[in-house]
This record gives structure tokens, C-alpha cells and sequence, in this order.
């Protein structure tokens, strides 16, 4: 039988990026290491940085990388390029909140006005190109003069 657990969006992750409340997302699952945050050997700052949090420990802005922008980060590469241990490993298990919500789109109202979007400006387009059809002409008319 499956085991059923909670289900928590990128954007639902990316909120809790602070000291005082932190999420990582690693592997599709969501862990809550808030409490973790001041035993981490590494210190905390380099697992509020892997939150997307770009301004961790109140330090001068940093440029996310693109698909960080807009919502929160996975944190996968950074755990794996770290090299923790087996052991580490385990205690991650331990913090485990729920697992990431893929079914849902990272940004959805991108995804439907880009699909709406696309029929209207081909629309203005033609319209703006009917409108405005003088303008070229008129620039190669001056110019043969």
C-alpha cells in the first residue's frame, strides 16, 4: 500500500527561506531543516542559499540564477555537489516534510495567457502593419529623392 504524504509546490517551498523557517527541496521531496540550521557543519548560510533566498543573512544582493527568479530553487546540485556522507544522507530523511508537487505548473498564468497571447498579437500585428503601412513608404520615397 502507498504511503500517502503532503504535497507542497515550488512556490509553497520557496516561503520558507529564512533562519527562522527553512525548506529545502532535494530529490522531488520537501524537508523542513529549520531546526537543523545551527548544527549544519557548513553553516547555515550555505543552506539558505540553496533555499533561493537571495539575500541570506541580511548580505548584499546576489543575481539568482534564471530559473530561480521566480520561484524558490531545487536544491538537488547543491546537496549532491557537496559530497555528504551516507550518514547525512540518513538525517536528511529525518526532516522530510512531504514530496514536491510536479503535476502543477511552476508558473500556470505564464503557461495560459502565453497560449491566448499568441492568437491576439498576430491579430495586432496585421492590424498595426494595416494602420501604419505609410510610414515605409513614405521613408523610401524621401529617400530615392
Amino acid at each position: 500500500m502507498p504511503t500517502l504524504t503532503k504535497l507542497y509546490t515550488m512556490q509553497e517551498a520557496s516561503q520558507h527561506n529564512t533562519k527562522d523557517d527553512c525548506w529545502i527541496v532535494i530529490d522531488g521531496k520537501v524537508y523542513d531543516v529549520t531546526s537543523y540550521l545551527d548544527e549544519h557543519p557548513g553553516g547555515d548560510d550555505v543552506v539558505l542559499e540553496s533555499t533561493g533566498n537571495i539575500l541570506a543573512n541580511n548580505e548584499s544582493p546576489k543575481w539568482p540564477a534564471a530559473n530561480d527568479l521566480l520561484e524558490g530553487k531545487d536544491a538537488t546540485d547543491d546537496f549532491e555537489d557537496a559530497g555528504h556522507s551516507k550518514s547525512a544522507k540518513e538525517l536528511l530523511q529525518s526532516f522530510c516534510i512531504g514530496e514536491l508537487d510536479t503535476s502543477s505548473p511552476i508558473i500556470p498564468e505564464l503557461e495560459i495567457s502565453s497560449k491566448r497571447e499568441a492568437v491576439k498579437y498576430s491579430e495586432k500585428l496585421m492590424d498595426l502593419t494595416k494602420q501604419y503601412w505609410t510610414i515605409p513608404v513614405a521613408i523610401v520615397g524621401i529617400s530615392v529623392l
